[in-house]
């Protein structure tokens, strides 16, 4: 995916404090859905950290810090291929089969363009356990927008944490040999408590919905809205 720069002008702060933010405490979003509790098998690999669900077949959340000074190092333009994550049992695994004729993108929760600065960093992004079925409008033009303001929000707070959390329903739908639930959409949540700054947004996951007009502003949600 090609880098697009833009000039945005911030437009959803929240001061943290009273408010019942997650950031009025010790604990953070990543606690919140990256726990025991929450997830079948935590994967780190260094560089992100997947919530992965056996039932799913899915992440039900991946989280990452971005380093401002990163986000244009060096932009490696030749990206790899998706690979099997061995650090989940075989029983547990999807495979690339399983999106053929899905009609569905694999869409990255952490995604490359924000890992392009080294190939160990791109690398740690392709592993099918960070990847979830996305409505191909959706992920090529509105998170593709939506993961553009993130990086510009990186190099202007200097650091900045993200988790992704996808939502999926009581009987979510199921696709490939593996059989992988299919979200009903995702959110993104940006924090710096060291900025006093939160930012969340919700994307719904429907296939034939054209994103040619779409509006960042318009995917703006509360954080405290956020579940699974």
């Amino acid at each position: 995916m090609s880098k697009l720069f833009l000039f945005i002008i911030p437009f959803f702060f929240v001061a943290c404090g009273s408010n019942g933010s997650i950031l009025s405490g010790e604990s953070t979003y990543k606690q919140k859905f990256v726990d025991d509790n929450n997830c079948s098998q935590i994967i780190d690999n260094e560089f992100i950290v997947m919530c992965y669900d056996y039932k799913l077949k899915a992440v039900k959340a991946v989280s990452y810090t971005l380093l401002g000074d990163l986000m244009n190092e060096q932009n490696i333009d030749k990206r790899p291929s998706f690979y099997v994550e061995k650090k989940l049992e075989s029983k547990n695994r999807i495979s690339s089969t399983d999106y053929t004729n899905s009609g569905y993108d694999k869409g990255h929760m952490a995604p490359d363009a924000a890992f392009d600065w080294s190939q160990e960093s791109l690398d740690a992004v392709y592993t099918l356990a960070n990847v979830i079925p996305q409505a191909p409008q959706i992920n090529r033009i509105a998170w593709a927008k939506l993961e553009r303001y993130v990086r510009d929000k990186a190099e202007a707070l200097g650091e900045l944490k993200v988790v992704n959390v996808p939502k999926y329903g009581q009987r979510s739908s199921r696709m490939g040999k593996n059989q992988m639930a299919i979200s009903k959409g995702y959110y993104k949540v940006l924090y710096n408590s060291d900025e006093n700054y939160e930012e969340c947004f919700y994307y719904s996951n429907k296939l034939g919905v054209s994103a040619q007009n779409d509006v960042l502003e318009d995917h703006a949600v509360s954080c405290q809205s956020v579940t699974n």
